[in-house]
């Protein structure tokens, strides 16, 4: 059993370990034989497998053959050295692109706004903004449905022509 920790440098003055079946051993300077010198060796050496150990592990993830990419349960294999889950750059430029293209058509439909007459601007108003339905408009203006499914339909053709 290798040891995850080092021992800190205020309880090096003796040396304890554990055998396969769990016992606690203690070993003291000055007793049986023991120097500080020993207790200060066995303390080296177990510095040595826990900075080994460390590097180990590190290696061993951080290796590119440790990438691994799935999906579903295997997106949990993903490598946490190699795996950036903070920003998807795919997403990130379809985003911008959708932005730009979004922002493209705005400018384009308030050019063609400007084209059109102050009626029809306040057509599209009404339909388009306020959501009204044809037959409160026409009730309003005075005039039949007919009349304002036709203005709607010359003023669908104008935007249409000019943002083709």
């Amino acid at each position: 059993m290798s040891k995850a920790y080092k021992t800190s440098q205020k309880k090096r003055t003796n040396y304890i370990y554990y055998t396969a079946d769990g016992a606690k051993i203690v070993i003291t300077p000055g007793e049986d034989g023991v120097t500080e010198a020993d207790i200060q060796l066995l303390h080296e050496m177990d510095d040595a497998e826990v900075d080994e150990q460390r590097r180990y592990n590190y290696r061993v993830t951080t290796y590119l053959d440790a990438y691994h990419d799935g999906e579903g349960e295997d997106a949990a294999d993903r490598n946490k050295y190699l795996a950036d889950e903070t920003e998807n750059p795919e997403l990130h430029i379809i985003q911008a692109e959708n932005e730009a293209e979004h922002q493209d058509m705005l400018d384009k439909l308030r050019k063609a706004m400007d084209c059109l007459l102050p009626q029809q601007k306040e057509l599209f108003k009404k339909v388009y903004l306020e959501k009204r339905t044809n037959t409160e408009i026409a009730a309003e203006e005075g005039v039949t449905e007919a009349a304002v499914r036709g203005r709607l339909k010359k003023l669908q053709e104008r935007l249409r022509k000019i943002l083709s």
